[in-house]
């Protein structure tokens, strides 16, 4: 990132509570997500707002690991395969991003010591209803197979004002 006002490189912070992976780390990401991104306590926070914050949370952890892949990229000046689809079908992001950064029993811990139930949090997530079936999974397939094989990809898709 260039700061045009001096000229310099700005180098953003990776490490802390912020994006860290341990334990402590995602508690207290989660705490601050539910007190800064919503402003909720936990005393009087839904469990739809306990979900968001640890959705949240999550977000940060892939963020991080998305922008090194995309440093990387460029450094190497990598070849990148463009996808375009009407419709994706990924299913619930949540639980399947903490298996793929490794830290599902991280944040199992975390969400207990705060003294919530992981599993009912999960089952807050809906099913995001990018498309309707066969072209929507196939689409998702294709892209969670390129990153399995570690191939530069974007996935591309039409969005409409009506949702349709």
């Amino acid at each position: 990132m260039k700061d045009q006002t001096r000229g310099s490189t700005i180098t953003p912070r990776f490490s802390g509570p912020r994006t860290g992976l341990n334990v402590e780390d995602i508690k207290q990401s989660l705490i601050d997500n539910l007190f800064c991104g919503m402003g909720r306590v936990p005393a009087v926070a839904t469990r739809n707002d306990l979900y968001t914050a640890l959705a949240l949370t999550v977000r940060d952890r892939v963020l991080r690991h998305g922008v090194h892949t995309i440093e990387s990229h460029g450094k190497q000046q990598a070849r990148r395969v463009a996808y375009l689809s009407a419709e994706y079908l990924p299913g619930p992001h949540v639980a399947l991003n903490l298996l793929n950064l490794g830290i599902t029993d991280q944040a199992r811990q975390a969400v207990s010591e705060l003294g919530y139930d992981f599993d009912a949090l999960l089952e807050q997530e809906e099913e995001p209803g990018l498309g309707n079936g066969g072209l929507g999974r196939l689409a998702s397939c294709y892209m969670d197979s390129l990153a399995s094989l570690q191939i530069p990809a974007i996935g591309y898709g039409i969005r409409s004002r009506s949702g349709t």
